[in-house]
């Protein structure tokens, strides 16, 4: 407010952030940047540094965590030439934590993590309809050593999803539902792209979403490598496609299945997944015919299709070297 925010939802708040960040990020010293109760309209707002080097910490607060930032539906269906912005983005930050945002109807994704390293995303609610196009919860690439935890995310899109360069990533104790689930991917598309390596997906629940976890890559694809991954100890509640690896994924249906994807997926483990599902396939497991999926563990899995009247829950695997432990409802991939 000391620098010209009128804090109605009217007037543009974006100049106050900005001179506001400047003065903190140039204080040799401790510094914060206090954001009072009000609602802020801002335009494209950058927090850009480097900041002070001597500066031991410098803190974004808000005076309420019930506080949100809250987007429109877009009209990018039928305007071919609109641009659709991320709620919020972190790029190159280091050893960082991000707590107590709410963000509702984002317009796309709502925080994109790029090129950040040791970053803890704490608190986290994310609210979207489940029809809403695009609309990821909280989109990794480039970055290592990112926490994700106590969170709950609804959304139109993954509740969380990796992209290339994401590495030693841990999700824990988020709640999912509605949404896409959490994935892997898509990878494969385009040449070069950098590896995924080391997620871990602890204590979660899926509610009615349309995947639980996912791992998927293109056909046809160039050549990429996805590797070590554990999911353990998940609750599936009414979810679609509990657990999936779909190296055919397609969305346009544009892609030439007959070429087997070139990514090489290794080192899954699957432990103590449970549930219902809210189709017959619970497990589907469809990797390359080039590329079997080396090293996938799976240890007891409990998921029962809802319709088990009708009939009971199967599970579905190609080209997949497993390793079963445990007990396995469904019975899985012999």
């Amino acid at each position: 407010m000391d620098f010209g925010a009128a804090a109605d939802g009217e007037n543009d708040d974006s100049k106050a952030f900005i001179a506001a960040w400047k003065k903190a990020c140039y204080w040799n010293g401790n510094s914060e940047v206090f954001v009072p109760q009000g609602k802020y309209l801002v335009n494209s707002v950058a927090f850009k540094g480097p900041c002070k080097a001597t500066s031991p910490s410098l803190e974004v607060e808000f005076s309420t965590a019930k506080d949100k930032l809250h987007g429109e539906q877009n009209d990018c269906q039928k305007n071919s030439k609109c641009q659709i912005p991320t709620s919020l983005r972190f790029n190159f930050l280091n050893d960082s934590t991000i707590k107590e945002i709410k963000s509702v109807d984002s317009k796309k994704v709502h925080i994109n993590v790029f090129a950040c390293y040791n970053l803890k995303l704490k608190s986290i609610k994310i609210s979207a309809p489940g029809d809403s196009p695009n609309t990821d919860g909280i989109h990794i690439g480039s970055s290592k050593g990112i926490e994700i935890y106590d969170s709950v995310i609804g959304t139109g899109d993954d509740c969380v999803s990796l992209s290339p360069g994401s590495e030693s990533i841990l999700v824990s104790n988020v709640f999912c539902g509605p949404g896409h689930g959490i994935s892997v991917g898509s990878v494969g598309r385009t040449p070069n792209e950098k590896a995924i390596s080391g997620l871990t997906v602890r204590n979660c629940t899926f509610t009615g979403t349309d995947n639980g976890v996912r791992i998927k890559t293109w056909p046809d694809s160039y050549e990429g490598v996805l590797s070590n991954f554990t999911f353990e100890d998940i609750v599936m509640n009414n979810v679609q496609n509990p657990i999936v690896i779909d190296q055919e994924y397609c969305p346009y249906k544009a892609c030439n299945k007959k070429v087997p994807s070139k990514v090489k997926i290794s080192n899954v483990k699957y432990n103590n997944i449970r549930g219902t599902s809210s189709s017959k396939v619970a497990i589907n497991l469809l990797c390359s015919k080039l590329n079997p999926c080396q090293n996938v563990e799976i240890d007891d899995i409990n998921l029962v299709y809802n319709d088990a009247k009708a009939a009971p829950a199967t599970s579905s695997c190609s080209n997949v070297q497993a390793i079963l432990k445990g007990s396995h409802i469904p019975i899985t991939c012999v």
